[in-house]
This record gives structure tokens, C-alpha cells and sequence, in this order.
């Protein structure tokens, strides 16, 4: 496996690590349906919350939310759409971004709620 899908892995772990620990439970860790893909999940307060973990080594190329552009905003949103009508859902959805900078064990973790809104269209 490339490093970078390794440190991927890791961040995405350590995401949810941290999720857990503020009381949110996981549905599903990349949820797949065709070409559409969700990293994260997760029920908190009868709330469906969508979250997308960006994990950088450093910021020295920018923030990592910023990685999060109009285009993957409206991919997420339409995966997120397939997977309510997968499991016939009717919770109210938030969208969510998690960074996650350094290295495994040290990592710097930050969690954007309400990071973005589904595009009208």
C-alpha cells in the first residue's frame, strides 16, 4: 500500500476514534454504492451525519478542508442521496468535514460540523 493511502487509513481511524468519543455511533466506514463513496457514517442525536476526513502530513500546501471543492461537495451529497434511498432513511442529515495533520500519534484533529450544504441545483 502507497504511504499516503496508509496515512489515509490511519487518519480516517483516528477520526473515528475521536468520533466515538464524542458520543457519536458508526454506521458504516466507507460506504460504497457504484463509483459513489462515504468515509464516514455516523448517528448523533437522531441526526444522520455525513462526514469527510482529510488527512494531510502538514498544511504546508494549504488547509485540508479545502481539498473539500464544489465538485466532491456534490458527489458526496449524491452518495449521500443513494445511501438514504439504500437504507430508507428519514433522519435529518448533517454534512461534516474531520482534518486530520501529522503523523499516526500525534495527530492535530479538527472537526467541522455543518462544514457544507447540499448545492441547489
Amino acid at each position: 500500500m502507497a504511504k499516503h493511502n496508509e496515512l489515509g487509513k490511519a487518519g480516517e481511524s483516528a477520526a473515528v476514534a475521536y468520533l466515538e468519543g464524542q458520543g457519536y455511533v458508526i454506521r458504516h466506514r466507507n460506504w460504497r454504492r457504484g463509483h459513489l463513496e462515504l468515509d464516514i457514517v455516523a448517528i448523533k442525536n437522531n441526526e444522520l451525519v455525513v462526514i469527510e476526513v482529510k488527512t494531510r502530513h502538514d498544511t504546508h500546501f494549504g488547509q485540508p478542508e479545502k481539498a473539500v471543492d464544489q465538485q466532491k461537495i456534490r458527489r458526496t451529497v449524491r452518495a449521500t442521496d443513494a445511501y438514504v434511498k439504500f437504507f430508507q432513511l428519514d433522519e435529518t442529515i448533517r454534512f461534516d468535514i474531520i482534518t486530520v495533520v501529522g503523523e499516526p500519534g500525534t495527530f492535530q484533529i479538527e472537526h467541522l460540523e455543518d462544514a457544507f450544504y447540499p448545492p441547489l441545483f
